[in-house]
């Protein structure tokens, strides 16, 4: 994908974000992880490196698990912004459905299609990167 600059933000817009370079993969999740922590069936981010990133506006709050993973999200409307986990340091996961302008950030893959409710049908005819 190659993206020169995005830009996006949280429901309330105190969150804001800046995205500079090309992203390491845009997909549809769908662990159980993910799904609980944003009521959502699946969940699509863009992935890239910390460096490519940059927070405007309020800074994110963090929640982060004894497993290593820590969730970003907006402290005044609660919108999640992020996804990082500790093995994977050199990645940051934005929730797609932040980013300003959508077209310019199409899925590519899934990630734990096994978790993915048999009802639910999206963008079948990607690759699973399990």
């Amino acid at each position: 994908m190659n993206i020169s600059r995005l830009s996006g933000h949280c429901y309330c817009g105190a969150v804001q974000f800046e995205v500079s370079g090309k992203s390491d993969w845009v997909g549809h999740c769908h662990c159980e992880s993910c799904r609980r922590a944003t009521g959502s069936v699946m969940t699509t981010f863009a992935g890239f490196k910390p460096n490519q990133v940059v927070f405007t506006g309020a800074m994110p709050r963090r929640h982060t698990t004894a497993d290593g993973v820590s969730r970003s999200f907006c402290g005044q409307c609660g919108s999640p912004v992020s996804f990082e986990i500790d093995n994977r340091p050199d990645e940051i996961h934005l929730h797609l459905g932040l980013f300003d302008d959508l077209e310019q950030t199409v899925p590519e893959t899934h990630s734990f299609i096994d978790e993915k409710p048999s009802w639910l049908r999206a963008d079948e005819h990607l690759p699973n990167d399990k």
